[in-house]
């Protein structure tokens, strides 16, 4: 296994940071990094912002869901999809921009996800430590305000990135026959599979938590989608001018 393949398989979330600082050198570094990843088309739909005034990052915590780490982290990014350059570019050539296509917004949004761990990759290859932040869609109107973000242009998540002060065990994946399908989707033996991955969810979460948390991965998920998943997404989408059609 070589070392890229190695980083990989041992990525972690960080949520602990040491107050020794990320370099703008080495921020800029990883941001070159995720510009480097795939492009749907050559679009080149993401915009990052890094939010270094602290009473922004205290509010960006507080509406994430009061993730402390947000604000205490050395560095920390906010991936947009951004579709207001190419209304730029049309603006340009006295084009009128067909905007508000899923299509658009699938595009986009893949393009920030395709970036984003990029950077992440980058920082970890330099000894750092990132972890994502969907919270900030909890108040994601608030967030974009706090941003200025303009019409066609939301954020995806966040990302704090830092010096480890925590060193936490690999959290298991999936069994590769569960994701590794070969010509169709055959789910039939998924089940049997899920229960024994399970008991290694289980395992990992009872060694993590001291024995405080006591749960399975299909536990886990069926409690969670029984709840309302962000239903003010939609709505926000749609008067930025995403998923109009």
């Amino acid at each position: 296994m070589n070392q890229v393949i190695q980083l990989l398989n041992a990525h972690r979330s960080i949520r602990k940071f040491t107050d020794k600082p990320v370099s703008q050198e080495q921020i800029n570094r990883f941001i070159q990094a995720g510009q480097a990843a795939a492009t749907s088309s050559f679009i080149q739909a993401c915009t990052v912002i890094q939010v270094n005034d602290s009473e922004k990052r205290a509010s960006l915590a507080e509406w994430a869901g009061n993730q402390t780490y947000v604000k205490e982290a050395p560095t920390f990014l906010v991936f947009c999809a951004d579709m207001k350059r190419h209304q730029l570019s049309c603006d340009m050539h006295d084009a009128e921009m067909l905007s508000g296509f899923t299509e658009q917004f699938i595009t986009a949004t893949v393009d920030c996800g395709l970036f984003a761990q990029n950077v992440a990759i980058a920082a970890e290859s330099e000894g750092l430590g990132v972890v994502y932040i969907g919270g900030l869609r909890n108040k994601i109107d608030l967030v974009s305000d706090a941003l200025n973000l303009p019409e066609l242009v939301y954020p995806v998540f966040g990302m704090c990135i830092g010096d480890p002060d925590q060193d936490p065990e690999v959290k298991p994946r999936l069994p590769l026959d569960v994701v590794l399908k070969h010509d169709q989707y055959d789910d039939s033996q998924d089940k049997e599979l899920i229960a024994a991955y399970d008991q290694d969810v289980q395992a990992y979460y009872k060694s993590r938590t001291g024995g405080q948390k006591d749960m399975t991965w299909s536990e886990q998920i069926s409690g969670m989608l029984q709840k309302e998943a962000r239903p003010h997404m939609l709505s926000f989408l749609q008067q930025r001018g995403f998923l109009q059609k």
